[in-house]
């Protein structure tokens, strides 16, 4: 038995991750901002087979929210996975960016799960423990998309400290990876998509969107032994959508886009 720390597990991936850990009979502490939800997801895990299941209502933004949550959840038993969930996405054209939407933005999705894998890291290495970390990234850290400049600025940068972080850690048995899901079907109150958007997004060679489900079984198979030996790396669970130029329409084959680049001698 684990005990799985998830950020972001009050809806969406984040309750998806959290009712997979509970599945396996893990023992969890669950984080969101909003206690109702989470509450919810907490009741939904007991049901769903977890060994224990601690809430813990928490703002990230704040200075001390790291070290708070990972004393509350070290309470209850050392956290072996940690996997960081919790994040925001306002659509915001470039124009009209300003400090305050842009902070909000690096707060949430790249400060916070950083110094949440510091703070376990430091309590994991002086217990003489090993653990697991998870990063949640987008395939818009690769990608970019109109409306998203922060939050695509995010992901890039949280999946340049899993790899950096990777590299320090690694030595004390710390593995720190991420997951970069691509278009994923969600409830969202606060930044709700058209289907004429999630069609355009989501679109990917496998023909459909991805769902919360698709991702939490990544997570936990990276979080798990089978991947003991993997560290540093972002798995892209998107489709296929991250591949490169696949949806050209079928009349540009290869005669023709060499024609286009002209001759390579």
């Amino acid at each position: 038995m684990r005990h799985v720390l998830v950020t972001g597990a009050g809806s969406g991936i984040g309750r998806e991750v959290a009712l997979t850990f509970a599945r396996a009979g893990d023992a969890l502490t669950v984080a969101d901002l909003n206690a109702e939800p989470l509450a919810r997801t907490a009741e939904l895990a007991l049901e769903a087979g977890a060994r224990s299941c601690v809430t813990a209502t928490s703002d990230l933004r704040r200075d001390d929210a790291h070290e708070i949550l990972l004393d509350t959840a070290w309470q209850s038993a050392p956290v072996d996975v940690l996997v960081s969930s919790a994040g925001v996405y306002p659509a915001t054209p470039f124009l009209d960016l300003d400090a305050t939407t842009w902070d909000f933005v690096l707060d949430v999705n790249t400060r916070a799960p950083v110094l949440l894998t510091v703070a376990l890291a430091r309590r994991a290495i002086a217990a003489g423990r090993g653990a697991s970390v998870v990063n949640i990234s987008s395939g818009a850290a690769l990608r970019a998309r109109p409306g998203a400049a922060p939050y695509s600025t995010s992901k890039a940068a949280l999946e340049a400290a899993t790899r950096a972080s990777a590299l320090e850690l690694g030595r004390h048995g710390i593995r720190v990876n991420a997951v970069a899901p691509g278009f994923v079907t969600v409830d969202s109150a606060v930044n709700p998509v058209t289907d004429e958007y999630a069609d355009a997004v989501g679109d990917n060679p496998l023909g459909r969107r991805g769902s919360p489900a698709d991702v939490a079984r990544a997570v936990a198979w990276l979080a798990g032994d089978e991947a003991e030996w993997i560290t540093g790396e972002v798995l892209r669970v998107d489709g296929g959508s991250s591949t490169g130029a696949w949806n050209l329409p079928p009349h540009w084959t290869a005669t023709t886009t060499a024609d286009i680049d002209g001759p390579t001698a």
